[in-house]
């Protein structure tokens, strides 16, 4: 059972909360921006959610040409709380604001870590566990991914868990809701808030969220996204190890359940998820409800196709880091209450503030913002000037063709797409980086591929190669596309 912490939070308490919350926010900025000036910033994702944000700040639909030519996002994953982006560029019309509103979505999910734990634990170890959140490797590993729409998502989930601990079970089936306009993948996640109210005995708001979930994932891959889609369906599924479509990989898994969790931990990199989400929490979160919030998520991830979504290095584990770390305080608090352990409400925190400190100082490929603290990417590397220089010859309001790593630097002032991926028509420029191995894009080409691909549409070199940063230029009109995409 919670603690008796008086209910009111002092003046004093809230000053260490928000100065803690403020470390972590310039600490977070200041490595989105480093990364920025450093040309680690790449299309997928900042400048994708860059392109998306300045559209709708212009009124107009979010057409992300790093996607395709007349691309609407929204046929991607469906997220129209992106919209809410457009204010933050009326400010400051620049991919960096990005990583700002990115910081504040992370620092805000400290207050319900904070007051959730502070029942149990007291100020001290609420606000050791609320700094070790802000400092735990999903965070890091969201902040160095610079931005995706599932950061709207850290706090709401944060604030459901407060919800169901306060019992106003209202709140957590409202906050629940708005998880669809974040993706669409998140109305399974709505079901299982609603599993979650059958151990809070809320019968009737556990089966209306069960069918707002499934409804609304329904509604949403089958109809919505669709219609935005240029392929006109739904892309993503990509858990053939399962079945083909959600209904045989359902048949699948009731019918192979020791398969299916053998499919789990068949990989080194799915062994790796598992150990650092859970082992540094002691397993605790295994034996609370709360850790049902979190279940669609890893799992969709660890039954996914792709590799890359099996690292511990990947955008989604920020919403699972509150879910994570408040099932832990939940079952630490009682354990306290059922066998005295009054020591434990400091002691745990403390490990694991000091364990996120450790990685962080030390560990950078999975404590990225270590790098930032240690200054280990405070100097530009030796390619930085030679792509700002060819960043600089590309003029306003035209269509290029960039590397990865050049296009959030173009994103402002042209129509930019990924090397191949906007036609053989609309663009006049091209930056290739010949010191990648891959330019970018949903099916990359490597930098002789795009050279030969540049020769033959008539593309000739502006100036000698820089470093293997190579600029060229084709004399044919500015399409419309290219010179109005920028103008409300």
């Amino acid at each position: 059972m919670p603690q008796h912490t008086p209910a009111t939070v002092s003046r004093a308490q809230k000053l260490h909360l928000g100065a803690a919350m403020a470390v972590a926010g310039v600490l977070y900025v200041a490595h989105s921006f480093l990364r920025f000036a450093n040309f680690e910033s790449r299309g997928y994702d900042l400048g994708i959610f860059d392109q998306a944000a300045r559209q709708y700040a212009l009124f107009k639909a979010p057409i992300v040409p790093i996607k395709g030519v007349d691309f609407n996002l929204l046929g991607d994953h469906f997220h129209p709380i992106l919209v809410l982006l457009a204010p933050f560029y009326w400010i400051w019309d620049d991919p960096r604001m990005l990583g700002i509103v990115l910081s504040l979505l992370l620092i805000s999910s400290a207050i319900p870590v904070y007051l959730f734990t502070r029942r149990r634990f007291g100020h001290l170890g609420a606000l050791l566990t609320a700094c070790a959140m802000l400092l735990w490797w999903p965070f890091q590993a969201i902040v160095n991914w610079e931005f995706h729409e599932v950061a709207f998502g850290v706090p709401i989930m944060a604030w459901i868990i407060w919800a169901f601990d306060r019992k106003r079970y209202w709140l957590a089936s409202g906050l629940s809701a708005s998880l669809l306009l974040i993706r669409e993948d998140m109305g399974i996640t709505i079901v299982a808030v609603g599993i979650v109210m059958l151990f809070h005995k809320q019968w009737f708001k556990a089966a209306a969220l069960a069918v707002l979930g499934l409804v609304g994932y329904a509604v949403v891959t089958s109809y919505l996204i669709p219609m935005f889609s240029p392929a006109g369906e739904f892309t993503y599924w990509q858990y053939t190890a399962l079945g083909a479509s959600a209904g045989s990989a359902i048949v699948f898994l009731l019918t192979h359940p020791f398969k299916s969790l053998a499919i789990l931990f068949d990989h080194q990199l799915k062994v790796a998820l598992w150990l650092l989400s859970f082992l540094p929490l002691a397993l605790l979160p295994l034996l609370s409800p709360y850790v049902i919030l979190g279940a669609p998520m890893l799992l969709s991830r660890l039954f996914n196709d792709r590799l890359n979504t099996w690292a511990p290095v990947y955008q989604y584990d920020a919403i699972m880091a509150p879910i994570l770390i408040l099932s832990a305080v939940h079952v630490l608090g009682k354990l306290m209450a059922r066998y005295g352990w009054k020591k434990i409400r400091i002691i745990g925190p403390a490990w694991l503030l000091a364990f996120a400190l450790v990685g962080t100082l030390f560990f950078h490929s999975v404590f990225p913002l270590g790098r930032t603290l240690t200054g280990a990417n405070w100097t530009p590397g030796t390619l930085v000037a030679a792509k700002e220089r060819a960043v600089a010859m590309i003029p306003d309001n035209v269509c290029v063709e960039a590397a990865d790593t050049l296009v959030p630097h173009l994103s402002t002032r042209t129509y930019v797409g990924m090397m191949g991926d906007i036609g053989t028509e609309l663009s006049s420029w091209m930056i290739i980086d010949f010191n990648e191995q891959e330019l970018g894009g949903w099916d990359p080409l490597n930098p002789p591929q795009a050279l030969e691909r540049a020769h033959a549409l008539g593309f000739t070199e502006v100036a000698p190669i820089d470093t293997g940063i190579l600029v060229l230029h084709r004399d044919i009109p500015v399409d419309p596309i290219c010179s109005s995409y920028l103008k409300r």
